[in-house]
């Protein structure tokens, strides 16, 4: 199962949080941790465990009358798709600000940041002066609203 297949809502997001930092979780511990963390009640947490399992996210077994359960997705590979997804919707002129606003706002470590400039410098050669608007699928804008000069004789 892959990530790509299906979709998980935030609530969803805070149970495989769990079980991705334990690698398995008992139905106890993801309960303990998240009524502690979110004030949620203990049925509404084996919801959403169910949830997972209907959607191939989780696999469960049953050890000593305790049901643990498994990540059938790969974290990262989730994080990842989720990424992606979230960047495909936003026009293409302002991925570039996001990142940077992302940069700005989150913890990195000192390897995290290395690795973000070898990335950025190989990009960098291949990188466009500006990227065309891409939110009309039928004319490229420069900018939100403004045309540009091959697009405006079509007006």
């Amino acid at each position: 199962m892959t990530a790509k297949t299906v979709e998980i809502s935030d609530a969803e997001w805070q149970i495989m949080r769990v079980v991705w930092t334990l690698q398995q979780a008992t139905s106890r511990q993801i309960i303990d941790n998240l009524a502690a963390k979110n004030h949620w009640k203990e049925a509404t947490i084996k919801t959403l465990l169910r949830r997972l399992i209907q959607k191939k996210v989780l696999a469960t077994t049953t050890q000593k009358r305790s049901f643990v359960y498994h990540p059938l997705i790969n974290e990262q590979e989730a994080i990842d798709l989720m990424t992606t997804n979230v960047f495909e919707k936003i026009c293409q002129m302002h991925v570039g600000s996001a990142l940077q606003s992302l940069v700005k706002q989150f913890p990195l470590t000192k390897n995290d940041i290395s690795a973000l400039e070898t990335e950025l410098r190989q990009k960098y050669q291949t990188a466009p002066e500006q990227l065309p608007c891409d939110c009309l699928p039928t004319m490229h804008l420069d900018y939100h609203g403004c045309a540009m000069a091959k697009s405006k004789k079509n007006f």
